[in-house]
């Protein structure tokens, strides 16, 4: 598992590394999340937190996964953190959008060895070998695609941070709305 590329997150560059990385797989995540739908609903179309097609927990999971695996690092320990970093991100993510929405955008109340709907030992597996596979051939791959489209990113990628900057807020402030109507119509 030593073929990540180091991110240097301390300055500019990294900077516009970490938010295309995240670009990328914020999107693969939407891609993933609605094939998945298709095949076990029949309807490509999931609800979506965000405006656009990126589900930001599938961002910050391998960013993180990116950043904490380096060469050299015990195949037992990698494959620890490929369970526990999406696990936890799934979680968090869960319970903070409960919370700040008062909306659960899964539930995994059904499945065994679940907590509180937001993550479940089935899908912590799932996620598990999804990450080794993306630690080993995924991220390489994308890495080696970011090198050569870099010249041109480093024209784009501050218009792609204030785009998901204005989605993020627009999507609050719906979301937002959409809480104080429900508590607006809720009788005391």
């Amino acid at each position: 598992m030593n073929n990540i590329q180091f991110i240097d997150i301390f300055h500019i560059e990294g900077v516009a590394a970490i938010l295309f990385y995240f670009m990328v797989y914020s999107f693969f995540g939407w891609m993933l999340e609605n094939s998945f739908n298709l095949v076990t609903k029949g309807k490509f179309l999931k609800d979506n937190f965000l405006y656009g097609p990126f589900k930001p927990m599938y961002g910050i999971a391998p960013l993180l996964l990116v950043l904490l695996i380096r060469p050299g690092l015990h195949w037992g320990l990698a494959v620890l953190l490929c369970l526990v970093i999406p696990t936890v991100v799934e979680y968090i993510s869960g319970t903070l959008l409960g919370k700040l929405f008062n909306r659960q955008w899964w539930d995994y109340s059904d499945m065994p060895l679940q907590l509180h709907g937001h993550i479940c030992l089935p899908y912590s597996v799932c996620w598990t070998l999804l990450s080794l596979l993306f630690v080993k051939w995924i991220h390489p791959a994308v890495a080696s695609f970011y090198l050569s489209v870099h010249p041109f990113w480093t024209w784009v990628w501050s218009a792609v941070g204030l785009y998901f900057l204005a989605d993020l807020a627009l999507t609050v402030r719906r979301h937002a709305s959409t809480i104080l109507v429900a508590e607006e119509i809720q009788p005391d």
